[in-house]
């Protein structure tokens, strides 16, 4: 008797329209289970291309069945797609494959975006075929379309392509109705400008990434307190313009006069977002990333003490006078501080880390691809050996970890 060879039909709804338009979760296992969500998809939407792999997937099937042990399954990322999408598209395969060992799978996508996860399966399970379900239109302007549609879904293209215009449209109806010309909105584009061409922008999301807003958590008070404070610094800087330019100062001491009247409520809005992150931090037992908090605060504290000696050496109006060697001095000891701050926070975090039990846990990297299996930590110097799908050991330091869970997830 031949034993038959298993096979898994996958296919991927990597923006998760399957929740967002129907409500159903994946992973979606079984033939029958799959032909009721794509039938359900296709009354929600008739225009959905997800339906359409679907049922290539089904079809596939039921070819394959005739010859193979097989079993299809669906998987659903998330509207956010990236990083969000492709953690939840991992987890949601290793599911399946704990309940369906397959020997190899066929892949079953529109197209649009899906293609971006073949690595992640790839590092889990053999690709025999790959299946892009295109309908009969034009397929180059079709492929176009989807492709931009998609891209539009992506944050990073939307803060772009929505984002920017909205805030220049803001920025010329505040400045038409205070009056106040066309310089607002080319200081504010040349700030993003900067901001882009330096990778400030890149830095300055990562950062808010790591701050979620969540009605269930405790730290919405203090997103709260900050919004406030952060409004009250915003109408204190824009009096002390006003002031300023009634007093006929100008050029640099203008600019100077109203950070100094915006910095402090600023500073304290990010400081009291940090406190309420920490707490969150704290009450999900997520010690390991409180040291990370903790060197933010640390450096919005610095930021402030160098923009606001900077202030003071602008203007210089009264006692006790600021030169421009205490601004330089602030400004190397700040550098010192912040360098002391690295390591110690990053001791801290390893010394966290290193009393957890994470032997045995499996690591993925922050695009989701498996990396292998820890089959040991050396806490004197600081690493993990990590054993790959092949079986070779590396280690990885402990101090690349990024989240601790079920599985652990390293910059790799």
């Amino acid at each position: 008797m031949t034993i038959k060879k298993t096979k898994l039909v996958l296919c991927i709804d990597r923006d998760n329209d399957l929740f967002e338009k129907v409500k159903i979760t994946g992973p979606i296992i079984g033939r029958e289970a799959n032909l009721q969500a794509a039938m359900k998809l296709g009354l929600a939407d008739p225009e959905e291309t997800d339906t359409n792999s679907m049922l290539q997937a089904i079809k596939i099937y039921d070819e394959l069945s005739k010859d193979y042990k097989v079993e299809i399954a669906t998987l659903t990322g998330s509207v956010q797609l990236g990083f969000a999408a492709d953690k939840e598209i991992s987890e949601q395969l290793e599911r399946v494959l704990a309940q369906f060992p397959a020997e190899s799978c066929i892949f079953v996508s529109d197209g649009a975006s899906d293609e971006e996860i073949i690595p992640i399966i790839r590092s889990r399970l053999k690709i025999d075929s790959v299946k892009i379900t295109v309908m009969k239109q034009a397929k180059e302007l079709e492929k176009t379309y989807f492709v931009v549609l998609e891209k539009l879904k992506d944050p990073y293209y939307a803060r772009i392509i929505f984002g920017v215009p909205a805030i220049l449209i803001l920025m010329f109806a505040i400045s038409s109705y205070l009056n106040l010309g066309w310089q607002p909105v080319a200081f504010t584009v040349g700030l993003y400008l900067i901001a882009k061409g330096f990778g400030i922008e890149d830095a300055v999301s990562r950062f808010l990434s790591n701050f979620e807003f969540s009605v269930e958590k405790f730290s919405l008070i203090f997103y709260l307190m900050a919004f406030a404070l952060l409004m009250i610094s915003i109408w204190m800087g824009y009096e002390a313009y006003i002031k300023a330019a009634a007093d006929q100062l100008s050029g640099a001491k203008l600019v100077a006069k109203t950070l100094q009247s915006f910095l402090l409520l600023p500073t304290l809005s990010i400081l009291i977002i940090v406190v309420g992150r920490v707490m969150d931090l704290m009450n999900e037992k997520k010690k390991y990333e409180i040291p990370k908090f903790g060197l933010y605060a640390i450096s919005i504290i610095l930021l402030w003490l160098v923009f606001t000696v900077a202030t003071d050496w602008v203007l210089n109006l009264a006692p006790p006078y600021v030169s421009f060697g205490d601004f330089l001095l602030v400004i190397c000891v700040s550098v010192l501080i912040a360098f002391v701050s690295i390591s110690l926070m990053r001791g801290v975090k390893i010394d966290v880390v290193s009393r957890m039990k994470i032997e045995n846990k499996e690591v993925l990297s922050e695009a989701g691809a498996y990396v292998g299996k820890i089959v040991g930590v050396d806490r004197k110097n600081v690493l993990m050996f990590i054993q790959s799908p092949l079986g070779q050991k590396f280690p990885v330091g402990l101090d690349t970890i990024v989240s601790i869970g079920d599985k652990i997830v390293v910059r790799y």
